[in-house]
């Protein structure tokens, strides 16, 4: 799968053209073939493109799962390829053999399904939320893991497919992890790459407005969705003392409530529990999917 065709999908609000021009730089930049470029505007009118770089503009915003789920359909119609690589709008690929690399890892791994990128900032540091293991062990230690970061990854086209698309439903958060739990119960592998590195301005999570009230809910619809009916409670209880734990401001903490309650209230199908093997393979790996 050395010669595997790769496509980009890069979904944007249209606030930051000059981060967006910088990222599509350095994609054309990459060593080997060419790569097909899609940028989706989230209901906003798209800034001027490079030549070659293929431009939607959705009606409405659809929330990130939405967006990536409307460029995966795009590749699909224009020609298709063989792997997926979404990558944040205010991000950019600091070396030159990434994509490289990303074919080199599913052409090695005939059952590898994600390979999640490594988020650094503009000094080469790993935020702990941003290393997909318990505490943000060692951020430059590949291996595999139970779920990957948003904003760099590869997707194997054909486990797309397989285990459907993004969660719409979520908008924002904890999309990639009711991916990335369906993937490992299909059977695929998921991982963490730390020398296929994305370069992303230092943030915070809770700077977006929907974060708190969309943790909460979508940790209930996770659970929901995914999990065996016993770890459900589990699962909810150790979230909930977690969130408290860690001291929120107080109108943050009253959404992530509100949200937490909304999960509980309203369904979000379908349901299909994870195979006891699959929380085992979890566990192995240092995160059951209790935690």
């Amino acid at each position: 799968m050395t010669g595997a065709t790769v496509g980009v999908v890069v979904i944007t609000m249209g606030d930051r053209p000059k981060e967006l021009g910088s990222l599509l730089e350095s994609v054309a930049a990459q060593e080997g073939d060419p790569v097909t470029v899609v940028v989706l505007g989230q209901g906003v009118k798209l800034p001027v493109l490079p030549e070659g770089v293929a431009g939607v503009e959705l009606a409405q915003n659809l929330g990130i799962p939405g967006g990536r789920n409307a460029g995966v359909q795009w590749l699909r119609e224009n020609g298709g390829v063989d792997i997926v690589v979404v990558l944040d709008d205010d991000g950019l690929l600091p070396r030159k053999d990434t994509l490289r690399l990303v074919r080199e890892a599913f052409a090695e791994n005939p059952r590898l399904g994600i390979a999640g990128f490594r988020i650094a900032d503009e000094v080469g540091v790993s935020q702990r939320r941003h290393v997909p293991r318990l505490g943000g062990r060692d951020p430059l230690v590949s291996g595999p893991v139970t779920t990957f970061l948003g904003g760099g990854h590869a997707i194997r086209m054909q486990v797309i497919d397989e285990v459907g698309d993004f969660p719409a439903q979520f908008f924002y958060a904890h999309e990639e992890t009711d991916f990335a739990w369906r993937v490992l119960d299909a059977g695929w592998d998921i991982d963490y790459r730390a020398d296929m590195v994305l370069q992303h301005p230092r943030t915070e999570a809770s700077r977006h407005a929907v974060y708190y009230r969309n943790t909460g809910r979508n940790r209930v619809w996770l659970a929901k969705r995914h999990l065996p009916a016993p770890l459900v409670p589990v699962y909810l209880a150790t979230w909930a003392a977690y969130t408290v734990a860690q001291r929120p401001p107080l109108p943050g903490l009253k959404e992530w409530w509100a949200g937490f309650l909304e999960g509980v209230r309203v369904p979000c199908p379908p349901r299909k529990p994870m195979r006891w093997r699959t929380v085992g393979k979890m566990a192995r790996l240092g995160r059951p999917p209790v935690i």
